[in-house]
């Protein structure tokens, strides 16, 4: 079989899963393509202690804040989920459990297989398994959340974005500032749990636990990266013109405005071992600043046709896109650490990482969603009549 035709074949999947957007598919391809380039900028980041002392300090400083590839992926996230459901599981009680439910199916599969093989694997996991990790309530924990596969405790952000992103839609579509109180609301609450923890008991595993951990790696603190692709999904669905529809070349800005924010980021390092998000000038610029280039750059890669679309629309891109969540959670952890003891190469396995990630997709991620997809639509019908779970109106979001 030809290579061309080969990679048709194994791209011939709508790029991200949508329900009666088939005709919109080609404008969301190069937004999977864009999975791609987050991930990679996360594999450099989690291996920029191998090349520090080869590298020029200002560049150092560049790469240590290239974990923004996380804040890229919930960006995205946002967005997609508003974009595609946005209130619509709120129907009835039915409909939101298959949502969640597909939203299970979608993520942890996967995880639970690494995560079950890290644990067998006497040498790394000495079958250590604990519910904790297997639900991602590991990852409220500020002494747990690197328990197990280290960068799960991503996926009990995306978890938790997923459970709230019908609500939060809809208090979106009645006034972003309900969405704000209630965000605002949720932060305190979670932190006023961890706070009166310490309090009775000193929290000894740092539930919710201090404030800086809240921030830098709970829902409760990174939501506004979510909001961000959320607000990018209701200007979108909105169909007029608005500013950022009619701004010029969005692609260049957005990836120009991410460059210089993130070595902007940078500049409030203290030393090239630290980040400049450990400040609250860094932070602040991270969680307000960056999604704000990011939701540029997504219009953009939607509405413009350029090189920069074409190559992310790519089918070859299309295909790393879609294999990149099995590659973030095989390139540092187990899975990463295994292929070392085997085999090292220059680039750090970055290739053949790659290589497994698109297997792990093609032969167990993707068709265990699938599998899932047809078990849950069965049960369609028998939702449509079921006790509405929130009375919804589905006008065009109200943004201000």
């Amino acid at each position: 079989m030809p290579f061309s035709t080969l990679v048709a074949h194994l791209v011939q999947r709508p790029a991200v899963e949508h329900t009666g957007l088939s005709r919109e598919n080609a404008r969301f391809n190069a937004l999977t393509g864009f999975r791609c380039l987050a991930a990679c900028l996360v594999f450099v980041y989690h291996n920029r202690k191998y090349w520090r002392s080869q590298l020029h300090p200002e560049i150092l400083r560049f790469i240590n804040e290239l974990h923004i590839g996380v804040s890229l992926f919930f960006v995205l996230s946002g967005f997609l989920i508003a974009y595609t459901y946005g209130e619509k599981p709120l129907r009835s009680y039915g409909s939101y459990g298959k949502y969640i439910l597909l939203r299970i199916a979608r993520i942890m599969p996967l995880y639970w297989l690494i995560l079950t093989c890290y644990y067998l694997d006497h040498p790394y996991g000495k079958g250590a398994f604990t519910w904790l990790t297997y639900s991602l309530a590991h990852a409220f924990s500020n002494a747990h959340n690197l328990d197990g596969l280290a960068q799960a405790w991503s996926l009990n952000m995306e978890m938790i974005f997923y459970l709230l992103a019908p609500l939060l839609c809809m208090l979106q579509r009645k006034h972003v500032i309900y969405l704000l109180a209630f965000l605002v609301a949720l932060f305190f609450l979670a932190w006023g749990v961890g706070y009166t923890w310490f309090k009775i008991n000193g929290n000894p595993q740092k539930y919710l636990y201090p404030i800086n951990f809240l921030l830098h790696s709970t829902f409760f603190g990174r939501c506004s990266e979510f909001l961000a692709g959320m607000l990018l999904a209701s200007i979108w669905k909105s169909g007029s013109l608005t500013l950022l529809k009619q701004l010029p070349h969005k692609t260049l800005i957005g990836f120009t405005g991410i460059f210089i924010t993130s070595y902007a980021i940078g500049l409030f390092q203290k030393n090239t071992y630290v980040h400049g998000t450990d400040t609250i000038p860094g932070l602040v610029t991270s969680l307000l600043v960056l999604p704000a280039f990011t939701i540029i750059v997504f219009a953009g890669l939607m509405q413009e046709r350029n090189l920069v679309q074409r190559f992310f629309a790519s089918r070859v891109m299309v295909l790393l896109g879609n294999a990149s969540f099995a590659f973030y959670l095989i390139h540092i952890s187990y899975v990463n650490m295994k292929i070392k003891s085997w085999v090292l190469l220059p680039d750090r396995n970055f290739i053949l990482l790659w290589i497994a990630a698109i297997i792990l997709y093609l032969f167990v991620e993707k068709p265990t969603y699938q599998l899932c997809r047809r078990w849950l639509s069965r049960g369609a019908n028998r939702s449509k009549n079921q006790t509405p779970l929130l009375a919804t109106t589905h006008s065009t979001p109200h943004v201000h």
